[in-house]
């Protein structure tokens, strides 16, 4: 679980170090793991009726002779406060424990694209 100290510290250093206005619209990346593609694939539609896009499935690079396993990347424009993404992460977190996949693992964020 991600600890709220932690995003509390990534909103600050936002707002120092980017260009980013983190308190509007932003596009939210989320990432789940697992050693199933069959797993991760299965939770796409129900991500996807949530309003989250799919982006990638993925196998991350490993060393050799680690076991291979799949990232799924979905992504949300949305405007969050730390408390609304830790509420976020919870939730999600819960979703990964209730699918028995390995991990929610995480989040990162992006300004919107500009159209």
């Amino acid at each position: 679980m991600i600890e709220i100290e932690a995003l509390e510290s990534m909103f600050d250093n936002i707002r120092k170090d980017a260009q980013w206005d983190i308190d509007g619209p932003m596009l939210w990346g989320y990432f789940f793991t697992d050693r199933s593609e069959n797993k991760l694939r299965a939770l796409i539609p129900a991500l996807e009726m949530q309003g989250y896009k799919f982006v990638d499935l993925f196998i991350l690079e490993l060393d050799e002779g680690q076991e291979e396993y799949f990232f799924l990347h979905i992504e949300k424009e949305e405007v969050h406060s730390v408390a609304s993404l830790h509420e976020r992460n919870q939730h999600l977190d819960a979703l990964a424990e209730l699918h028995q996949l390995d991990s929610y693992d995480g989040m990162d964020v992006g300004p919107l694209a500009k159209s």
